[in-house]
């Protein structure tokens, strides 16, 4: 391997326009546990595509994810 460019700490972090607040990633977290959750309970079949289809709408409002938007 050949390092071709060392870089300072500061010089690898992203525009501040571009992170996310620790509440947003909070959010993103919990959202995407959610929906995992939703999801499994869907093929245990202890919930109907529908319920799902809400619960995951719910979910959205909620944590109001930001990147799953981007995604």
């Amino acid at each position: 391997m050949q390092v071709t460019k060392i870089t300072s700490p500061a010089e690898t972090k992203a525009p501040a326009a571009h992170r996310l607040s620790d509440k947003q990633l909070y959010d993103e977290i919990n959202y995407h546990r959610a929906e995992k959750l939703t999801k499994k309970m869907l093929e245990k079949g202890l919930i109907t595509a529908d319920e799902c289809d809400k619960i995951l709408a719910e979910s959205r409002k909620i944590f109001v994810p930001y990147l799953a938007e981007i995604l």
